[in-house]
């Protein structure tokens, strides 16, 4: 399954961009990351049957776990791309948020965009290498 991370805003050289690209090597799925600009800019048609996930502040909080989980659960399910979307400053419409697949919150805190990005490439990094079945620390 293909992981797609669709953010909008450039990163340019900076120690978020470093992150992601980090975990973007370590990650063994196939991963593609698409910036568009603040507005407009086409977003990549989508491998079907595909879902989803739009980073939002009024969505799910869940553990590294329980998103390995999801992400497992779809690809067994012959999804092949899972989008994930971060949205512009202002977020997202509340028609995006009503067509997505699930609305996936960092917590309750508001997070600048390019670390929201880091932090996303990571849990994706966590996320493959538990259902790798490599341990995790926090199991248990």
């Amino acid at each position: 399954m293909l992981l797609h991370v669709i953010a909008r805003g450039k990163i340019a050289r900076s120690p978020e961009a470093e992150l992601v690209a980090r975990y973007e090597k370590r990650i063994t799925w196939p991963t593609r990351l698409t910036e568009l600009p603040e507005t407009g800019g086409k977003i990549p048609e989508a491998q079907t049957p595909f879902r989803t996930v739009l980073l939002d502040e009024k969505g799910k909080q869940m553990g590294s776990e329980e998103f390995a989980q999801r992400l497992g659960r779809w690809r067994d399910d012959g999804i092949r791309e899972t989008r994930f979307v971060l949205g512009a400053a202002d977020g997202h419409s509340e028609q995006e948020r009503q067509e997505a697949d699930l609305l996936f919150a960092f917590g309750a805190a508001t997070w600048p965009h390019l670390l929201a990005r880091a932090m996303l490439m990571e849990q994706l990094f966590r996320a493959t290498s538990i259902l790798a079945g490599h341990p995790y620390h926090r199991s248990g």
